[in-house]
């Protein structure tokens, strides 16, 4: 579930691995996965290169089910126990792309960032280019689910603004 890199100019920083994922023991093998890769602009192989890409979620196991089948929120004592070392250990990130709410709370509060009370995940990604300065750069993203299929089709702007600055970030942190 973890990949983490002294090396890795980007950083996916997610939720926790569902179930699928829980089992195989490698971050987003699921449809999710290829949703975000296909946002991205990269392949698998430079996906799962632990050189240049670290994958840290705010959860290292599945956290269960809420009583409507929906993932239970990432348990919150991997962020108190290493969260903030493993931050450390990645002195060369340089792009976050942080995936949900849970993941964009704890970057945006750990690099003073600002965020509007209330605003919700859709205001934060709508807000993407506020935080261009920012170093590390972050991006807040929605989760790549097809629970957020909806959520796509209501935000044409997601794809037509955010996603090629993404994939711009994305090829400089790879190169």
């Amino acid at each position: 579930m973890l990949r983490v890199s002294s090396t890795a100019r980007l950083l996916i920083a997610g939720q926790a691995p569902g179930i699928r994922v829980h089992k195989s023991g490698l971050p987003f093998t699921d449809p999710s996965g290829d949703r975000l890769r296909r946002w991205m602009g990269i392949d698998e192989a430079a996906f799962y290169d632990e050189s240049r890409v670290a994958i840290v979620p705010m959860g290292f196991c599945f956290p269960g089910w809420d009583k409507n089948k929906g993932d239970l929120p990432p348990r919150r004592e991997c962020r108190a126990a290493w969260h903030d070392a493993l931050m450390a250990a990645m002195p060369a990130v340089e792009t976050i792309l942080a995936i949900g709410v849970h993941a964009q709370d704890y970057h945006f509060t750990r690099l003073g960032l600002a965020r509007r009370k209330g605003g919700g995940v859709t205001e934060l990604v709508r807000r993407f280019a506020d935080f261009a300065q920012a170093r590390p750069r972050v991006f807040p993203l929605p989760h790549p689910s097809w629970r957020n299929s909806g959520w796509l089709k209501k935000n044409p702007w997601f794809e037509a603004e955010v996603l090629p600055a993404v994939r711009q970030a994305v090829e400089r942190a790879m190169a």
